[in-house]
């Protein structure tokens, strides 16, 4: 038998083999490389490229002379700042009242269906194949006012005369949330039915034993299984609502007096109607610390699951 000391010599002695530059990783590095190059020609340059231009004035895209943190200050005091800033949270917070459940339930819906399941994912996908600049104006149509407008039609049925939706400043973001529901709530049903389609069959047939009714089912096993799934796609959907650019863009352009305006269409004035490039720059970096904040509370919930 070999002596404790020999044992702690041969430890001692042994040295970890260094890694060599093989083929295997050269052709890893080259499929990677285009990837690379595209991420920070695309999303890296230009979020630089950003904060130098928010810290300068410009005649155009021509930097003038450095202003420091005059342009974030400009922004913050503008009143649109605060109306665009409070209606970004109006459209989170109608978005988890209408468009957080709807996916669950569809999810539900047909998972509980026997028949025709592979008809019901189409048609609730469906949508999410449309480009979101021609759903905005599909929606457009639907809310216009007078006699011509398709929900206008549909309620002139039942006796209610027509009404002018879209310039009511009560309606017009929960009305813009329901269009985004109607696109988006398919691809997020998806996921919620493959997260349900992973529940063990035990704990369904458990329930049966014990006399649980489809309800019982639902509210006990199917519900509790999902989520943690629900909290990730919470987040996530913050995230994609505190962008939201598209929908009163086409079908108000930020009114009536600025009811619906959201921080990217700020944005999006700054830079195409004002044409005043370094406020657009600095509070397109204020969305971004923003949106890192919350990737990064997305990135804390999704860890402490794996956990």
């Amino acid at each position: 038998m070999k002596s404790k000391q020999q044992v702690q010599t041969k430890q001692t002695n042994y040295k970890p083999k260094k890694h060599k530059f093989s083929k295997r990783d050269l052709l890893g590095w080259c499929v990677m490389l285009p990837s690379i190059l595209l991420f920070t020609f695309f999303v890296w340059e230009p979020l630089l490229e950003s904060v130098r231009l928010s810290l300068f004035s410009a005649k155009g895209v021509q930097l003038q002379e450095f202003v420091g943190l005059d342009n974030y200050i400009t922004v913050i005091n503008n009143v649109s700042f605060k109306a665009a800033f409070l209606n970004t949270f109006k459209y989170i917070g109608w978005s988890l009242i209408i468009g957080f459940f709807v996916p669950i339930i569809l999810a539900i819906f047909i998972s509980e269906t026997v028949r025709g399941k592979s008809f019901f994912r189409f048609a609730v996908y469906f949508p999410n194949m449309i480009p979101g600049m021609a759903v905005s104006l599909l929606w457009v149509y639907f809310f216009k006012p007078g006699p011509t407008g398709v929900l206008n039609i549909l309620l002139s049925k039942c006796g209610i005369e027509p009404q002018v939706w879209l310039n009511n400043a009560a309606l017009v973001i929960p009305l813009i949330i329901i269009a985004m529901t109607w696109k988006s709530a398919g691809s997020t049903s998806l996921i919620y039915m493959a997260g349900i389609s992973g529940i063990n069959p035990e704990y369904y047939e458990a329930a049966a034993i014990d006399g649980a009714g489809v309800f019982q089912r639902i509210f006990h096993v199917t519900l509790p299984c999902i989520l943690s799934l629900g909290k990730t796609m919470l987040i996530l959907q913050v995230i994609s609502v505190f962008q939201i650019l598209y929908e009163p863009l086409v079908l108000t352009n930020g009114g009536p007096n600025n009811a619906s305006l959201s921080i990217m269409l700020l944005v999006y004035q700054y830079a195409f109607t004002e044409f005043n490039y370094p406020c657009a720059a600095a509070l397109s970096v204020m969305i971004c610390i923003v949106l890192i904040l919350l990737s990064g509370l997305y990135m804390y919930l999704t860890r402490k699951k794996d956990d």
